[in-house]
């Protein structure tokens, strides 16, 4: 559980607005507008309503392994049950 938290806190990092620490809340979080993008791709929709935190869990275990170059722990029936 460690593990996935640092990985998206290092995904938030790296997807961070250039200027964050000139925008309230002071977050080096990823723009709403990008965030937006990345669901209506993954969900066809631009509402977050439809996020899922196996999703979420998903992703970084991708990023994490693609970032290590190490082979993907992500099972296809982990994500689309």
């Amino acid at each position: 559980m460690i593990s996935i938290l640092l990985e998206l806190l290092r995904i938030c990092w790296t997807f961070r607005h250039r200027k964050w620490y000139r925008r309230v809340p002071f977050l080096p979080i990823p723009p709403k507008r990008y965030l937006q993008w990345r669901i209506e791709t993954a969900y066809g929709d631009k509402d977050f309503k439809n996020l899922r935190w196996q999703d979420i869990v998903a992703y970084a275990l991708w990023h994490r392994a693609m970032r290590l170059n190490k082979p993907s722990q992500v099972v296809k029936n982990d994500i689309w049950d």
